[in-house]
């Protein structure tokens, strides 16, 4: 559009476009059926799409959106185009995950595989660095499950559908605790060990007060707190 054909006064363009009032009705219309392809569509999908999304299904949903758009706004654009385009997101989803079922290595490749973020109670710091991840997001996870201390994480893993799964010890542990430094009463629930034990502040390594340590052995940092319950 040129320049001199736009000006603020012009609420025909800016409320209805350059189409006449009618193709209001048509997009109606166009949207009312492509919703409905759409949710026979999302209906074939299945219940994953209901629910957290893999870098699949997030990359599909994101794919039907453009899909959409065109086939409900645009006058020159027919609705069998969107309707074709939405079926064929349907099948390249039911594809894959097809492939995906009937090769493990072809499964690992398109949805991606689990990661261990903390085992036995230690922060894996290279996991955390290659996931961009940060501490804080770690300790918001185990709070959320009501886990206040990493000694009691034998296992946490992100999934490959970005989820946090967490496998908790049988039997409490001494460790770094995951509650904010700043809040002193929520801090008042952890109770200390009968042997002093301290934790690394930056991987959750636990080691005895006595004799004083030095460098962390697993991530050579020198900052300790006492460990807890």
């Amino acid at each position: 559009m040129k320049k001199e054909n736009i000006w603020l006064e012009d609420w025909q363009r800016i409320l209805i476009g350059d189409a006449p009032v009618e193709f209001l009705l048509e997009v109606f219309i166009r949207t009312s059926l492509i919703y409905l392809v759409l949710l026979v569509v999302m209906r074939l999908l299945g219940k994953r799409m209901n629910g957290q999304l893999t870098n699949l299904e997030l990359a599909v949903m994101l794919t039907m959106g453009a899909i959409m758009a065109p086939a409900m706004q645009i006058p020159d654009r027919g609705l069998l185009s969107g309707g074709l385009a939405l079926v064929c997101a349907l099948a390249f989803l039911r594809g894959t995950n097809w492939l995906g079922f009937k090769s493990s290595k072809a499964e690992k490749l398109i949805q991606g595989t689990e990661t261990v973020l903390v085992k036995d109670g230690v922060i894996q710091l290279e996991q955390l660095r290659s996931n961009r991840l940060s501490h804080q997001q770690v300790f918001a996870a185990l709070r959320s499950e009501k886990v206040y201390n990493l000694g009691k994480v034998k296992r946490l893993y992100l999934e490959a559908y970005g989820e946090f799964s967490i496998y908790e010890n049988e039997q409490s542990k001494p460790g770094l605790s995951v509650l904010p430094p700043s809040d002193e009463e929520a801090r008042t629930i952890h109770a200390h060990t009968d042997d002093r034990q301290l934790a690394c502040t930056n991987c959750g390594n636990t080691v005895p007060a006595l004799p004083k340590p030095g460098p962390c052995a697993i991530c050579q940092m020198d900052n300790w707190i006492d460990a807890i319950l």
